[in-house]
């Protein structure tokens, strides 16, 4: 016989909290109840692996051990700790909200549901798990791990990424929470996600949740959840001018509203495609860019590549020697540096592989 809604909420709940006093996931925020540090976590694993995350979370708490010493950090040099990390708008954004918690909380951080999902960068799911985690508030997160669990039990087939699907997995993940224990309940169904109902080949053998899961008792594991399809990711074109003047190159900060914002980059030109190397010096946005400059153009490097969410970028690198000072990009604000002092700014990924690369070696020396 069938189980009626409820009896299969209560059992699922049951089930998982009986899992999480055997399986527990040794982590450096697991425990914790600084809302600081859980806030931080949470933050650096937004579109970042466990194990990618773990020493960038370490080197923060060690530098910034509270909001406001975050908050009085200079920027760029909290964007160069960030480094490698991408998806920069957390890094923005994170920033905010130290500053923030200094003027608007003296420092403290909120202790309510409603202050904390109010910080810069902080959506429902960051702040149902800093108000669980931190202070025993009942609110349930429901992340992807949680979304997927849910979606293969009660064999739920809406899109977890549509607007209509996030707000019903949300109200579903908030149904089935144990009030009582709201963190170890949290931290239960996401450990339960990542290690037990995985994406790829969930480990159906050890579930304790086997015989009433709706996508194992019907053969839908593999087709529970349900996505929307993304469009296929655009392909951009970026060449980089590295000016040589007296020992110094020109950098600038990006801003806009395009990819990479507050990070620093060279001279940049981006086609359609890559142009032979003579055609492009003669193109005229390469001609307004060096304003007359005589220029001495060394071999260009390799084709270097980065995946972004929905883009990816293409990128070379071009060295070319000046007689003058540079004096484009205008409004752009570049600026000379010594190559020596390059380490000292955050760049994208896509650039510090060149500068640490073989093919930058004839430039930076």
């Amino acid at each position: 016989m069938a189980k009626k809604p409820g009896e299969k909420s209560r059992l699922f709940t049951a089930s998982l909290m009986r899992w999480e006093k055997k399986n527990t996931r040794t982590m450096p925020w697991k425990g914790e109840k600084d809302p600081y540090k859980i806030w931080l976590s949470e933050i650096i694993l937004q579109q970042t692996r466990v194990e990618q995350g773990k020493p960038y979370y370490e080197r923060f708490i060690r530098q910034y051990p509270t909001a406001t010493d975050l908050a009085k950090a200079d920027e760029r040099e909290v964007f160069r700790l960030w480094q490698g990390l991408g998806y920069y708008n957390r890094c923005k954004n994170m920033l905010a909200a130290a500053k923030k918690i200094m003027n608007e909380h003296r420092g403290r951080f909120p202790d309510t549901y409603e202050q904390i999902l109010d910080l810069p960068g902080v959506g429902e799911y960051t702040a149902a798990a800093i108000a669980s985690f931190a202070f025993g508030l009942p609110y349930a997160v429901a992340d992807g791990n949680v979304q997927r669990v849910l979606a293969r039990y009660f064999g739920i087939e809406k899109e977890i990424n549509s607007t209509a699907g996030k707000k019903f997995f949300r109200a579903l993940a908030q149904h089935v929470l144990e009030e009582k224990k709201p963190a170890v309940w949290n931290q239960a169904i996401m450990d339960f996600g990542a290690t037990v109902c995985t994406p790829q080949k969930p480990d159906c053998r050890i579930c304790p949740l086997q015989k009433d899961c709706f996508a194992f008792q019907h053969k839908m594991i593999s087709r529970l959840p349900v996505k929307i399809t993304r469009t296929k990711p655009s392909n951009r074109y970026f060449t980089y001018i590295l000016l040589s003047w007296r020992g110094k190159t020109y950098i600038h900060k990006r801003s806009g509203g395009d990819i990479w914002q507050n990070l620093y980059e060279f001279p940049l030109v981006e086609e359609s495609g890559f142009t032979e190397i003579r055609q492009f010096f003669k193109k005229k946005v390469v001609q307004s860019l060096l304003k007359g400059n005589s220029t001495k153009n060394l071999l260009p490097s390799g084709t270097y590549k980065q995946q972004l969410t929905h883009q990816t970028i293409y990128a070379r690198f071009l060295h070319v020697k000046i007689s003058k000072a540079f004096s484009g990009g205008g409004e752009k604000g570049f600026f000379p540096v010594a190559m020596s002092d390059l380490d000292q700014y955050p760049f994208p990924k896509i650039i510090l592989q060149y500068i640490s690369g073989v093919d930058s070696l004839k430039i930076l020396k």
